[in-house]
């Protein structure tokens, strides 16, 4: 069957001519004038609204571009004391040696002498650390880290094995014990969980000093606790020395610390303990005074600077500045406390 209608029936043809435009203006009237200037489509910016009229008086709006960004603030660099560096330098230097002749009167049946030296040592340590934290219950913090201390000392004597399982069970009781009693406290409950750092840096800190007595019942130990002191006390000394002269360049202007000091305590540590490796007997050689001098070395001029650090914290912080005397023996105790585990480590791995 074919449909009825044809199939272009109904649809409306195109002329063969071009496609009508607009119509052309009458002639004598000009055309209408444009609204405004010719926007490319990629240039159009969509407007959420009609434009405000500025009032008079009121400064026109600025772009983008032209809206300057605020400068930043430059903080100056805090002034390096150099009669305050020379002084931490001597003290440093004072408490490398008498840990270093202490350790000469060690010998077996007769350690008490070395333990009464470290054992004073380690009462500083308390004093400094818990005056600079100022942790709650400051008192019981630094009577409970006294007794730990001293049981330290007691029990790396006494041990029929030289380990350091003892000192590590204490230092663990001593935390829990400082702890639980600034719990006791309504006072002090508030700010247990902001001290808890503090309180095991202290307490840990007087159990790494019993290391040195440990280590000193250990074949070759006195020896690598001579190396490893001597290296630390040299780096100490040698860093302060160098601040007091060239504190350059500065590692942050809140800081009154140099690399220049750091790097160079470093370096002469290890080459005074390479030193003494060649005048020592086996095991020790120059190359493994050397590597164990400049661990220790590194460890403690590092702690120190971590020190300065955490100070020009707390006082960024708003905190009032603690005691003189012990805000600035913090450091030298604090790397002479963390190079003492370290001298332990790398006598039991590296000898």
């Amino acid at each position: 069957m074919f449909p009825s209608t044809s199939p272009d029936a109904g649809r409306e043809t195109w002329p063969d001519g071009p496609r009508p435009g607009p119509a052309a203006p009458t002639r004598g009237q000009p055309p209408a004038p444009r609204t405004g200037p010719a926007v490319a489509d990629g240039d159009r910016r969509e407007r959420g609204g009609p434009r405000r009229a500025r009032r008079a008086g009121e400064p026109a709006r600025r772009s983008e571009d032209d809206v300057d960004e605020p400068e930043e603030e430059v903080v100056p660099p805090v002034e390096v004391h150099r009669p305050l560096a020379v002084t931490i330098a001597g003290f440093a230097a004072l408490l490398g040696v008498g840990l270093v002749l202490g350790a000469q009167t060690s010998g077996p049946g007769h350690r008490l002498p070395f333990a009464f030296i470290v054992f004073g040592v380690q009462l500083l340590f308390v004093l400094a650390w818990a005056m600079a934290m100022r942790p709650p219950a400051l008192l019981l913090v630094a009577g409970v880290s006294a007794v730990v201390a001293a049981l330290a000392d007691v029990a790396a004597v006494q041990t029929d094995v030289a380990g350091l399982a003892p000192l590590g069970y204490l230092a663990a009781g001593g935390f829990l014990a400082a702890v639980l009693g600034q719990l006791v406290r309504r006072v002090d409950r508030v700010r247990v969980t902001d001290s808890l750092g503090a309180t095991l840096l202290i307490v840990v800190g007087v159990v790494a000093f019993g290391t040195l007595i440990v280590l000193s019942r250990i074949p070759a130990g006195t020896q690598a606790i001579t190396v490893c002191l001597t290296a630390s006390g040299v780096a100490l000394t040698v860093a302060r020395l160098t601040d007091a002269v060239l504190p350059w360049p500065r590692l942050a202007p809140q800081v009154p610390r140099g690399a220049a000091g750091v790097v160079a305590g470093a370096m002469v540590g290890t080459l005074i303990s390479a030193l003494l490796g060649g005048y020592l007997v086996a095991p020790f050689t120059p190359t493994r005074a050397a590597v164990i001098g400049l661990v220790a070395a590194v460890t403690a001029v590092l702690t120190d600077l971590a020190v300065g650090y955490a100070e020009a914290g707390r006082l960024m912080a708003g905190e009032p500045p603690t005691m003189w005397v012990a805000r600035h023996m913090q450091g030298p105790l604090g790397g002479f406390a963390l190079a003492a585990p370290a001298a332990y480590a790398m006598c039991m791995l590296f000898l």
